[in-house]
């Protein structure tokens, strides 16, 4: 039976190159994002795109409704719009602050709530969650990022257990660098909110950091897409999938040392 996804943050990165290939695989896909213009290519392929802000009741409610209106059911969320207010904790305002949870957290758990219903009635589903790295290891100058990410990981550990006695399963993604648009966002918001001041010799050096990591060696969002199929597609999935190999890596390394040790690791990497 082909399976009815719906993806949010499709218009770009990770959530574009999800639907792509996810279409190629024979799902019927309902793409949302902000910038409908930029989903030309998925609606050629035979994706249903629309306007779609996770911030927004009307919106939200007006896509799970022509899911399954059209469908009657729906067999995947893919939960993945998301965005990076970088700057010091000290700079950024808490007006971002609260909007980067609710892009990054309360839009996703509103969908969800509507789409879980359905999925219970139908007998089962699967709700993917695209989060990060950043949600398992900190670094400076990300502190609302990585909050958001850190309360999205429990959020979706405690989904996980309430809703497989429904033969819903629930899965992170977590990525580390990755070659997509988010990056230049997240350094935009850094310089805007802490490029001068008492933090900017450090968001130089960050910045630094950043555009080699993301740039340099980093692998492309199809990367990402072909471990959400994979998930998509295991009968027993796992909780978590961090990609690629160096995000288990750097997830291993927090696990393995303490944090006195890793505070000065990441202090020299910053300074070297």
């Amino acid at each position: 039976m082909t399976k009815i996804v719906l993806i949010t943050g499709a218009s770009a990165g990770i959530g574009y190159a999800t639907a792509e290939l996810l279409l190629k695989s024979g799902c019927k896909v309902y793409a949302g994002a902000r910038r409908v213009e930029k989903m030309r290519g998925l609606e050629a392929l035979g994706g249903r795109v629309f306007r779609l802000d996770v911030t927004d009741e009307l919106s939200v409610k007006s896509a799970v409704e022509a899911v399954i209106g059209a469908e009657g059911r729906l067999d995947v969320l893919i939960n993945n719009a998301g965005y990076g207010a970088h700057g010091a904790v000290e700079d950024v305002p808490l007006a971002e602050a609260r909007r980067q949870f609710e892009v990054n957290l309360f839009g996703l758990a509103r969908l969800t709530q509507l789409v879980l219903p359905y999925m219970r009635a139908q007998g089962g589903g699967r709700i993917i969650n695209i989060s990060s790295i950043a949600g398992r290891i900190t670094m400076p100058t990300g502190g609302w990022y990585h909050a958001s990410k850190y309360a999205l990981e429990a959020y979706s550990d405690a989904l996980r257990l309430e809703t497989a006695q429904f033969g819903i399963r629930v899965v992170l993604i977590e990525p580390g660098p990755i070659k997509t648009e988010w990056d230049n966002t997240a350094l935009v918001n850094l310089d805007k909110y802490s490029g001068a001041g008492a933090y900017g010799p450090m968001v130089k050096r960050i910045t630094e950091r950043f555009r080699a990591g993301y740039r340099s060696g980093a692998p492309g969002p199809e990367a990402v897409a072909r471990v959400v199929l994979k998930a998509l597609g295991a009968r027993a999935p796992a909780a978590r999938y961090p990609v690629p190999l160096k995000a288990s890596f750097i997830i291993f390394l927090k696990w393995l040392l303490p944090d006195r040790v890793l505070d000065w690791a990441l202090r020299r990497m910053l300074e070297g």
